[in-house]
């Protein structure tokens, strides 16, 4: 005899991937609800990805007007930036897309469902004081920001809270040492805040290709922020109007404030999972095998709660992927997770897809290593002495290109397109036979004729 559920599927978290999964899976007529209780859209839309690229764009003009002056602009007053008005600009087109985010789930007719979804057993959630059940159960709550533990961190704030702040400090620091502590550190230098970023480490983003972060080292000094690695913040104290860092080093730092970028971890406080069965690893992220399924065979689990990259496009597709296997006609192709690319949206933005150098070296490759460094067409009349680092990885046997990276202007950008190419195994050969578009940056890639091994 049938179990009758309320819901065919039900899915906790709505940010991009569970939103994904749901509208597409009601698209196919599967009766679905989604439960959120912080906001549509998830940690992307509200504090990630999207106002993170808005304050980018805002932290790159002052430069922008700087660098103008060599092509003969004249500006009579000196430029005045008006904090609250870029974020009560940002609020209201993040207000935008989670009306849009409403939308796209309420056409094709998810219930949506406001309030912590708590597991009471493996078919059941409490949910906005009502219990509901379903046949299918996906967790996709996403990751959350850590703080360190030391004396005074509750007066440190993450990237949650960055985004709203009432007013910014004449001086930051901002510690960590990966993708978020980097860009957000370009972004308050560039908005005009005295700011220094503090890892732990010899050096930033851990796992990039090393001549890319030590060029990036180079060049993220030139715009202001101060480096200062091999170093930690081991407690907090309020003085006056900002605080006193102490540092493991023995020196003390004074700062406005103290933004945490210190990693994030996987979102499953408060969600019952005890309840559930549901298997965590040793880091606290949801177990799942190849189809996203959990060790309960109705529960499955997708995104960073899992553990996986921590990027808005991979939950998507293993969004897609898992309404097909769950209510396809199908079984589709495993989620590839090779080749991804991505970018660092600091200043100038890295962008990067593949093997770095010493990845392609520890897997056996013999290499052909193509670099170029140059100064932009730009900034031969803008006075400015930024440059750009443009590197290929060829494995010298066969000639695929195995890994492209770039520091430089509109990395990404430039960097989205080249991945299809690595995505399709493309050889140098087929990089030397395609004509460039002069003059840009971009060519760079397809006019590099000397390697090293």
């Amino acid at each position: 005899m049938s179990v009758a559920y309320d819901y065919d599927l039900f899915v906790i978290g709505a940010g991009s991937g569970g939103v994904r999964l749901a509208r597409m899976s009601a698209g196919m007529g599967v009766k679905v609800a989604i439960a959120e209780d912080r906001y549509m859209g998830g940690t992307c839309v509200n504090v990630g990805c999207v106002p993170k690229k808005l304050f980018v764009y805002a932290s790159e003009l002052p430069e922008q007007v700087e660098n103008s002056a060599g092509f003969g602009w004249r500006f009579d007053q000196p430029p005045v930036f008006d904090w609250a008005h870029l974020r009560d600009q940002k609020n209201r087109e993040i207000e935008r897309l989670n009306g849009i985010y409403q939308n796209l789930l309420q056409g094709p007719g998810v219930d949506v469902i406001n309030g912590r979804a708590r597991f009471v057993d493996q078919h059941t959630v409490e949910v906005a004081g009502k219990s509901v059940t379903a046949e299918r159960i996906v967790i996709a709550t996403g990751s959350w920001p850590f703080v360190p533990d030391f004396p005074g961190n509750e007066h440190a704030i993450t990237s949650n809270e960055i985004f709203y702040l009432d007013d910014l400090p004449d001086s930051a620091t901002v510690l960590g040492g990966g993708y978020i502590a980097v860009e957000f550190a370009g972004i308050l230098a560039g908005l005009g805040v005295d700011t220094t970023l503090v890892y732990r480490g010899d050096l930033f983003l851990r796992g990039f290709d090393q001549e890319i972060r030590e060029f990036a080292r180079q060049e993220i000094t030139k715009k202001g922020v101060k480096l200062r690695f091999n170093d930690n913040v081991v407690a907090m104290h309020q003085a006056g109007e900002g605080y006193t860092l102490e540092m493991e080093s023995g020196d003390t730092l004074d700062t406005g404030l103290l933004l945490c970028a210190t990693g994030r971890r996987p979102h499953t406080h408060d969600l019952g999972i005890e309840l559930s069965g549901v298997e965590l690893n040793e880091r606290g992220e949801v177990k799942v095998d190849v189809n996203f399924q959990t060790n309960i065979s109705n529960i499955y689990a997708l995104g960073d709660v899992t553990g996986g990259m921590q990027l808005t496009p991979v939950a998507l597709a293993e969004a897609m992927y898992l309404k097909e296997y769950l209510y396809g006609q199908s079984k589709p192709a495993p989620v590839d997770y090779q080749n991804i690319p991505t970018a660092v949206f600091c200043q100038p933005n890295i962008g990067t897809v593949g093997l770095s150098e010493e990845q392609a070296r520890e897997q056996g490759h013999e290499l052909d290593v193509y670099v170029s460094e140059f100064r932009a067409l730009k900034h031969t009349l803008s006075g400015s002495d930024e440059r750009t680092l443009m590197k290929m990885i060829v494995d010298a046997n066969d000639q695929r290109v195995l890994g492209v990276h770039m520091v430089g202007h509109e990395a990404g950008e430039i960097l989205q397109g080249i991945a299809v190419a690595i995505k399709a195994g493309a050889k140098k050969t087929d990089f030397d036979a395609t004509i460039g578009i002069h003059p840009t940056s971009a060519e760079e890639f397809v006019t590099m004729r000397t390697s090293r091994k």
